[in-house]
């Protein structure tokens, strides 16, 4: 038989805190979920304690000391139950803990780069490991990386990372001027050979080692899937990046071969990208 405590009043499983505190560590969405729930619950057992002091004769001759528990007792459920419904007070309260806590807000309706299970892009501080919006993330697109190294050979979760890092695991994705996502992960830029859409950013390109602001054009897709396999095509199909193909059986030597090629002018673009690559695969193993 579970135990029970009172919390407030309210009569609750004496292990529904433990829980709480351990949602908190692993959770943190969960918990604030969770406490708001309890906290409306709590509320609700007050406000319906006050009602029975109105309402209930105080010379009652029927009222005793375990007809007066059992009363509280089944106020505190009925206060349970009713709590955390659909727009009610613990979703107001949910979302204050939510500014408070600076936790991400809801999935936007629009496609994001990140959207399972919360995404980065409401997220202004950095991605910490673990953290469920990078392991979001690298669930996601999965399935995409795995096309993408069957074409090319490149493991998926090499392909994940850079994705990753050209994204800030999905905070910085390119989109067009009205908001919508161009699907480019890549950083693939518009050259003249290419006759599919657009979208133009203001993006950092280093020249002599120093950062410089530029406008650019970059591919558009249809969907993130595309994106993996345009970026599959470009290691495949361009000389410049043979090498790098060549030299991916290591994480390094990815990263370094594709600095080498000039995929992109961040003189620390290799050094970046291999810690990101370490990270997706410390996350695939705690996914598996």
């Amino acid at each position: 038989m579970a135990t029970t405590t009172t919390v407030g009043g309210l009569a609750i499983d004496a292990n529904a805190l433990a829980r709480l505190k351990y949602q908190a560590g692993t959770d943190p969405k969960a918990a604030v979920r969770e406490a708001a729930k309890l906290l409306e619950a709590t509320f609700m057992a007050q406000l319906m304690k006050s009602m029975r002091a109105t309402t209930m004769a105080a010379d009652d001759p029927l009222a005793n000391q375990g007809s007066k528990m059992g009363t509280e007792m089944l106020d505190a459920q009925f206060a349970t139950a009713l709590s955390g419904r659909p727009g009610g007070l613990s979703d107001a309260i949910m979302r204050q803990l939510d500014r408070q806590m600076g936790l991400p807000g809801p999935i936007p309706a629009r496609g994001s780069a990140n959207n399972t299970p919360a995404p980065l892009a409401a997220h202004p501080q950095p991605t910490h490991i673990p953290q469920a919006g990078a392991a979001g993330f690298v669930q996601q697109h999965r399935a995409a990386a795995q096309a993408a190294e069957a074409a090319t050979g490149i493991p998926a979760s090499f392909l994940v990372a850079q994705a990753a890092q050209e994204t800030g695991w999905g905070r910085r994705e390119i989109r067009h001027a009205d908001g919508t996502p161009s699907y480019n992960l890549f950083g693939i830029k518009a050259g003249a050979d290419w006759k599919g859409p657009t979208a133009e950013i203001t993006t950092t390109e280093y020249v002599a080692g120093r950062p410089h602001k530029v406008v650019a054009k970059f591919r558009a897709y249809a969907s993130y899937a595309e994106s993996f396999a345009d970026y599959a095509r470009l290691m495949t199909s361009s000389p410049r990046y043979h090498q790098v193909v060549a030299s991916a059986r290591t994480a390094s030597g990815f990263a370094q071969g594709l600095q080498k090629a000039g995929y992109a002018t961040d003189p620390a673009y290799a050094a970046k990208l291999t810690r990101v690559i370490n990270t997706t695969l410390r996350l695939q193993r705690s996914l598996a």
